[in-house]
């Protein structure tokens, strides 16, 4: 009997063993690239007639992010040569908050998940609509934004530490319409999750991204937590994400995710011209890209 039991509370151990650990507090410091094409002309900075700003080609380069969670509430700081941003996410709420500096401007702006998803269906067709009327209209292959997609995960032999876990090497293999598939890279460490965090350093939270990247999809089925993602967007670029240090069980305090009182923040109706006459996309909340 004492021989069952022995083996026994070693079965049940292994299983505890082997599931991570979830914390709901922690501090992430992650490096973002986006990598544009040799070929692609540094000069594309400025727009097709020699004046403005190029905002696609201006996202280029390295960004690192820092972001704190703490139970419902999500902030993340985003910073490159030419933006900074901070990104306030209240999951109790489904509210998220960005506020941006950029070429010595600073804007804040709020946005519902409701009021997000209802903005996204209402730019989506009207693209589809300007793309059916000018057939000289460049034709991009466009993101899908259905999380309901079938994704496949595809675990492979191969590990290596980042940020001090030893992580797994898998491939989020997503069908789309027609049986077309896309492949994201992923590194994961199965010793631990964050609550409302699946990963962090996409560029989805920013809104003149959100139209320019596809959906992360099928984090959902990783048991663990992303440290490393590398993925295709358009226009030939690349994006390779990495977390470079992880605190779990940080002690954060609550005022680091009060809004600054000195910004005025609108709700985001009332920004979605700032970037290109609403051309741009909208936001998305850190870690659920």
């Amino acid at each position: 009997m004492n021989k069952h039991i022995f083996w026994g509370l070693l079965l049940v151990g292994g299983i505890s063993y082997g599931q991570p650990k979830i914390y709901r507090q922690a501090q992430i410091a992650t490096t973002t690239n986006i990598i544009a094409p040799e070929e692609d002309d540094s000069q594309n900075m400025q727009g097709r007639d020699g004046g403005g700003m190029n905002f696609r080609n201006m996202m280029d380069g390295e960004f690192k992010f820092v972001t704190l969670v703490k139970n419902d509430m999500t902030k993340m700081t985003i910073k490159s040569e030419v933006v900074h941003a901070t990104i306030f996410r209240d999951n109790d709420k489904k509210l998220t908050t960005t506020i941006m500096e950029m070429m010595g401007n600073t804007n804040g702006f709020y946005i519902t998940d409701q009021e997000q998803v209802e903005m996204q269906k209402m730019r989506d067709s009207m693209m589809a609509e300007r793309r059916k009327k000018d057939t000289t209209m460049r034709q991009f292959p466009q993101p899908d934004r259905n999380t309901n997609l079938p994704v496949e995960v595809s675990v492979t032999n191969e590990s290596k530490k980042i940020a001090g876990y030893v992580c797994k090497k898998a491939f989020l293999i997503t069908t789309r319409l027609l049986g077309n598939k896309d492949t994201v890279t992923i590194w994961y460490t199965p010793e631990f999750k964050i609550d409302n965090v699946a990963t962090t350093g996409g560029m989805n939270a920013l809104p003149m991204m959100g139209n320019m990247m596809p959906q992360l999809n099928g984090l959902d089925k990783i048991e663990g937590f992303v440290m490393r993602y590398e993925m295709n967007m358009r226009r030939g670029r690349r994006l390779e994400s990495e977390i470079t240090k992880v605190e779990l069980d940080k002690n954060i305090a609550d005022t680091e995710f009060e809004l600054p009182k000195n910004v005025e923040i609108k709700p985001m109706k009332e920004m979605q011209n700032m970037f290109g006459g609403g051309r741009g996309g909208f936001m998305r909340p850190p870690g659920r890209d």
